[in-house]
Order: structure tokens, then sequence, then C-alpha cells
């Protein structure tokens, strides 16, 4: 059994974690903790893993952590995890990030986009970005995991097939996303008031959302080519989900049938993408709490683009899910151990 701590458990990520762990064979939920509410039982924040015989929170202390845990998932806000990550990997602990503190490679880069000081360089070289599908070698091989964010997860998976093949003018990508409430997580603000949010939809953060230079670095990594990418993130009045719609030019004349083909052959043993036949249109619901991203392609002729739809779950394939994912990888377990395999529908 692998021994597991969740930091962040009074989060959204770490209650969907402890969801997924509490379910697999093969982890135990050895401890969870919160700098907030320390020394209570997590059932008084959330009442539906009453029942579970989890442990009492416990406050965040490196030294106390790393012997009582063989991985620790650190379901944080972004800044935390750059300084504890170190402490706990120098321990012989493992570790699952799923802030954005060692997705980007360069320093500079992260603290112009999320405007703190990064992690150390030494260990961001050593992350291995957890993108399962595409990094599944060097995430079994790794101490430390960089979970992907949400809007990239959703994209990259999408968009790296035809990066690679050539097929689409590099920097003509334009990524319209839209998200569920759940990613802006579970603190109260203004942004996610109920009555500010219901019946409308906005983007926000226009040219600016942190997830920018990420897709652009690991498009560039799994292409070999340098990309520009066009991406605004709009917030809808869903509690979960993510929809993202891809306009790509194309660099030469290529048919629905190879595109088609194309991703069919890239992910045939890739268990939890999907992609859809010809002529369909995914919705987030038919992926709603599980681990899966669905795709769909449509070469429009008239004006020489392709669309790419893609749809996951944020709280799974965009976090969590993603997450047990590369611990299973990480452990050599089956990639699909205590993973749902059927959506949640209606």
């Amino acid at each position: 059994m692998v021994r597991v701590g969740i930091v962040g458990a009074t989060g959204y990520g770490g209650a969907e974690l402890i969801r997924l762990l509490a379910g697999h064979p093969q982890v135990e939920i050895a401890n969870v903790y919160s700098s907030s509410a320390d020394g209570e039982g997590l059932e008084k924040t959330f009442p539906h893993v009453s029942g579970l015989g989890l442990p009492k929170l416990l406050p965040i202390d490196a030294d106390s952590m790393s012997k009582a845990n063989d991985l620790i998932f650190l379901a944080t806000p972004a800044g935390v995890s750059a300084g504890l990550s170190p402490q706990l990997v120098e321990s012989g602990v493992k570790v699952i990030d799923l802030s954005g503190d060692f997705r980007l490679e360069k320093g500079d880069v992260y603290k112009a986009w999320y405007k703190k000081e990064p992690a150390p360089a030494s260990f961001v070289e050593q992350a291995a970005y957890g993108l399962t599908e595409w990094n599944q070698e060097q995430v079994a091989g790794a101490s430390l995991i960089a979970n992907p964010g949400c809007y990239p997860t959703a994209a990259l998976l999408a968009l790296i097939p035809l990066m690679k093949s050539g097929w689409v003018k590099p920097n003509s990508w334009i990524v319209d996303a839209k998200s569920g409430v759940s990613g802006a997580g579970r603190g109260v603000s203004l942004g996610v008031h109920y009555s500010e949010i219901n019946e409308s939809i906005h983007a926000y953060k226009v040219g600016s959302h942190q997830h920018t230079p990420e897709i652009e670095q690991e498009l560039h990594k799994q292409s070999g080519v340098e990309t520009i990418v066009q991406f605004t993130p709009h917030l809808v009045p869903m509690t979960r989900g993510i929809l993202v719609t891809a306009y790509g030019q194309l660099s030469q004349e290529v048919s629905q049938a190879q595109i088609q083909e194309l991703y069919e052959a890239t992910y045939a043993d890739k268990p939890f993408v999907r992609v859809r036949p010809a002529g369909s249109y995914p919705h987030t619901k038919e992926v709603y709490g599980s681990n899966y991203c669905d795709i769909a392609i449509h070469v429009d002729q008239r004006t020489g683009r392709v669309v790419l739809l893609s749809v996951i779950d944020n709280m799974m394939k965009g976090a969590a899910g993603q997450a047990v994912q590369n611990m299973n990888v990480m452990f050599g377990m089956p990639e699909k151990t205590g993973l749902p395999l059927v959506p949640v529908f209606p």
C-alpha cells in the first residue's frame, strides 16, 4: 500500500483527491493537512466524506510529513509548493504538485506570469510535466511531478498531434476556453458570487492568463516548433467542466479523414483520451466526474482552418484525476487503477 498525504485537503482539489483515493485498492490515505483547520475532522468542512474514517487534519510541517508518507499531493495555491516540495523531495518523499509552481521551466517566465518568486531551478529541472499521455516515461521515473493546469490539459491533448504533424501554421492557433466555476477554488470572492455569475458568461485575464506560457512551452517541447497561442478563458455558470474550441490555419491541403486517422492512431492506446467520430460535438456533461478527455475534429475547407473541440472535467482530468493517473504510473500500477471509467450522467 502507498501511504498518501494530501496537503490542501479542505479545498476542492483536495476533496476530489479524497473521493478518488478512498476507493483506490493500493492506497492508504495516511494523513490530511491544512493550514487553516488543523486538528479538526475533515467531515466538519466536507460532511460528504463522513464515515470514511479519515485522520484528523494536521498542520503543514515538512519534517513530520516526510516521515509519515510515501507520496504527498500538494493541492495548494501557487507559491506554496515552491518552498515545500524541495524539502519533501530531499527527504525521499515523492510529490505530485497540483499548482503551477513547477510547470514552467524558466524562472523569469514564472515570475512574470504568476507574480511570485519561482521555485529553485534545480528542482524545476527535475520535475516531470505530468501530461501522462505524452510524458509517461518521464512520469514513471520522477520523484516530483508538475500536474498540468486544467486549461492546458484540454488544449494540449487536442493540439499536440497536429503541431507534431506540421499541418497547421504554428502561430495561427486561437484557443477559446470555457470553464465551470469550481476551477476558481473554494475561496469566497465577488467573481464567483452566485448572483454575479448566474445566467451570465464572461471572459477574464484576456492575453494574461498564466496558463498561456504553459501551453506554448509544451507545444514547443513536443513538436520542436516554437509557437505563440492566442488564449482566452471564459467563466460559465456551471460547477464542473471545460470546453476548449481551438482554431488553426492549415498549412497545406489536408482532409478531414487524414486528421481523423491521425488522432485515432495517436490515442489508440491511451485509455483516457476518446477521439469522437467525425461530425460530433462533445459536451462537458459527457465527461462529468471522469478522467476522460473527449476530442472532436472538424476541417472547414471554406476557411482552410481546422477546428478542434476538447472537453474535460476540470476537477478530474484537469486536476485530481490526472494526479491519480500520474501516481499510478509513478508507482508502476495500471494507469486506470482507482479511476472511474463511466462518467456521471445526467
